[in-house]
């Protein structure tokens, strides 16, 4: 409890020196209570640092756990101001590694021997800190490099209670402050909880590795590294070491050779491939995670790491996002605001002629420009702001979606300047949307359900007399159910037959007692 209310007391301590306080009241019909609460602060000086500075700077104060918050809300486009996300967009896990024999006791802990009898070589210095987890590299037995990913010590405890902490403060928000509700701070903390656990379990992320290396395995484009299962638990995993330059230290790729223009269509071209072809994408594409190689035999190509956050699209998904794109393609605004309503993600009650000028507002305008002006992130913005004002539910997975396709499009225009988003996409989108809603489609589709119908049309005659004799039959249940009436039926008549008998037989004595009383005495 003690520990609760000293990390309370940090937690207030942090936000009056930023002055977060005057942060929640900009832009907002803050409540009495707020204002008088920040009315105590007078003799604060004032602050004139940008409000999205000094909440990055206020969340990185506080710790690992508030900057992985600020990394989510960032995503969140859809409910903060753009000035906050773009600002929440650049903070970074830069946390100091936790000490070397805690990591090696991890490691022995969970894979049930020390690093030296495991590995031919182990180095104790990490090459990589974050919030959740550090990294070390080693040496296999077999004289494989590999890169040692280990769980922060505690950190399930660490984040419960810190967690805990934001859930009792969006509850008092939402009590003091009816403005909050539509911010919904309880579900993004939600969200939040939900992202964190996961990315505790590195079995997860390693699954996803192999998930997303199984679906590049023929690329020329990208690779991944492989995972070493005998290595891997919830706590340690242990995978390919990969060499590459970070994509974002620009002058030392050109300095290689690497063609940048190349390397940024490439980009969008994995991340669309991701996304329409195989319904799996890397959701957390940073800088940070991107490595290109400069090894001869893979020159060029992107390295991918940290797979903790990953996005799923399911034939729904695919089928909603194809009916917007081709309405897109031929504007017709009408059908966009149509297929939201259908999805069920617009209320029914939704007018689609409004919803289609509000669609129209934000796309028709890219239409009169210059292709290469064209972002296709600010029109996913602008879609989902326009979603808010209508109700639309925006899906978690689009929002991954749309985080992704702003940080490709970020680093694409890093290493191309001109690079043309849209222009780039476009030829992929037809020929998937092809694929999915024309004859390909149908032919594709046919194919990947052959081997149930081959399984299915030899049983297709006995099924099919099986049906007919079902219908001949009344069904078992109902056949019971008639027998059990017809006997009912049976004991009810008997009961029936008894009565009248016993009825008559007492009717009859009464009549014979009275003939007999009156005509008795002449005998």
């Amino acid at each position: 409890m003690i520990l609760k209310f000293l990390r309370l007391l940090k937690i207030f301590t942090v936000a009056t020196k930023y002055g977060l306080d005057e942060i929640a009241m900009s832009g907002f019909d803050a409540p009495r209570t707020a204002r008088f609460v920040s009315g105590m602060f007078f003799w604060r000086k004032r602050i004139t640092t940008p409000r999205g500075i000094r909440l990055r700077l206020a969340l990185e104060e506080l710790g690992p756990i508030f900057i992985k918050f600020g990394q989510v809300l960032s995503t969140r486009r859809d409910l903060m101001p753009p000035d906050i996300a773009d600002e929440l967009s650049r903070l970074q896990d830069r946390v100091p590694p936790f000490p070397s024999d805690q990591a090696i006791a991890q490691i022995t802990a969970s894979l049930g021997a020390h690093p030296d009898q495991l590995f031919a070589s182990f180095d104790p210095v990490p090459v990589a800190s974050a919030s959740i987890a550090q990294v070390h590299f080693a040496t296999l037995k077999n004289g494989k490099e590999v890169a040692i990913k280990v769980l922060r010590p505690g950190m399930k405890k660490t984040i419960d209670e810190d967690i805990a902490l934001m859930y009792m403060a969006t509850g008092l928000i939402e009590r003091v402050w009816a403005e909050s509700r539509r911010l919904k701070p309880r579900e993004v903390v939600a969200e939040f909880d939900k992202y964190l656990h996961d990315e505790l379990d590195l079995m997860r992320e390693a699954a996803n590795a192999a998930q997303l290396r199984r679906n590049f395995a023929d690329s020329e484009l990208l690779m991944v590294p492989e995972m070493y299962w005998d290595y891997c638990s919830s706590s340690v995993i242990v995978m390919e070491r990969m060499n590459g330059i970070p994509v974002s230290q620009i002058d030392r790729l050109a300095a290689e050779g690497v063609d940048l223009k190349k390397l940024s269509s490439d980009g969008v071209e994995i991340f669309f491939t991701q996304v329409f072809r195989d319904g799996f994408f890397h959701a957390d594409m940073h800088p940070g995670n991107i490595l290109v190689s400069i090894d001869p035999a893979t020159f060029g190509r992107y390295i991918a790491l940290d797979f903790g956050i990953v996005g799923t699209l399911n034939d729904f998904d695919k089928d909603y996002l194809s009916q917007n794109f081709l309405a897109f393609f031929r504007r017709d605004y009408k059908r966009v605001a149509e297929a939201h309503i259908e999805s069920g993600w617009a209320p029914r009650n939704t007018r689609v002629d409004e919803l289609e000028s509000a669609v129209r507002a934000c796309c028709e305008p890219i239409f009169d420009r210059p292709l290469k002006d064209i972002s296709f992130g600010q029109i996913l913005l602008r879609l989902f702001q326009t979603s808010r004002r209508f109700n639309v539910e925006v899906q978690p997975q689009l929002v991954l979606l749309q985080k992704t396709l702003l940080n490709i499009e970020g680093l694409g225009r890093q290493l191309d300047p001109d690079l043309d988003l849209w222009k780039t996409a476009k030829p992929y989108l037809e020929r998937w949307m092809g694929e999915q809603v024309g004859w390909r489609g149908l032919v594709e589709r046919l194919k990947a359900e052959a081997p149930r119908y081959a399984h299915i049309f030899p049983q297709l005659p006995r099924l099919a007399h099986r049906a007919l004799e079902q219908h001949a039959q009344p069904h078992a249940a109902t056949q019971d159910l008639l027998t059990m009436l017809v006997l009912e039926q049976r004991r009810t008549n008997r009961l029936i037959g008894f009565v009248a008998w016993l009825a008559g037989g007492i009717a009859s004595g009464i009549i014979f007692a009275a003939l007999f009383a009156r005509y008795g005495q002449h005998l």
